[in-house]
């Protein structure tokens, strides 16, 4: 099966400092629905695993939370994509489980119902903690610089040698599907 995760927030849809709270404040990334367009037209089956603190901190409630996901799979339908699955952490980031990000959790609870190990699947974020997820989880962490991207290069970047490194996610699904990202990219 071929499989790419991805985050939410900065990395599909532009991410905010106060959370992204209603279909209104929630706008796709330039070039982000055609990539995971391009991904489900080529076989792949993509995956959202999406730390979602604004739930835990009562900042919008699970109706304004699917309407967000709704926005996205009827924006994505309209360009030929779709996402395959949404795993969300709603935990307060002071109440964190094992299922919110930088633990594995998400990840393995998302490999455990595929009934598939994670090595090699690209797991796409712009946090250090979306790195960490993938690599506790045994996938293959790739950072885009959209959202908290380019400020987690410029804070953590000797955390994330031997990572993969992308402008945003059309770039990264550029390299996937021509394989040219076989090994990371710095530039």
């Amino acid at each position: 099966m071929k499989l790419v995760i991805l985050d939410r927030d900065g990395v599909i849809n532009e991410d905010s400092p106060r959370y992204v709270k209603s279909v209104a404040e929630w706008q796709p990334i330039p070039g982000s629905l055609e990539a995971i367009a391009r991904l489900s037209q080529a076989g792949y089956r993509v995956f959202v695993a999406s730390n979602q603190s604004g739930l835990g901190q009562g900042l919008f409630d699970y109706d304004a939370f699917s309407a967000m996901n709704d926005r996205m799979q009827t924006l994505l339908a309209e360009v030929g994509g779709r996402i395959d699955g949404i795993f969300f952490a709603p935990d307060h980031p002071q109440q964190a489980t094992a299922q919110r990000k930088p633990a594995p959790g998400m990840l393995l609870d998302l490999a455990k119902r595929l009934g598939l190990n994670l090595e090699e699947v690209p797991s796409v974020g712009d946090s250090l903690r979306d790195i960490e997820a993938a690599r506790a989880a045994g996938a293959r962490p790739v950072l885009v610089r959209t959202g908290n991207g380019r400020r987690t290069e410029a804070e953590h970047g000797p955390s994330l040698r031997g990572i993969a490194v992308y402008d945003s996610l059309a770039d990264f699904v550029v390299a996937l599907l021509t394989g040219a990202d076989q090994r990371p990219q710095t530039a």
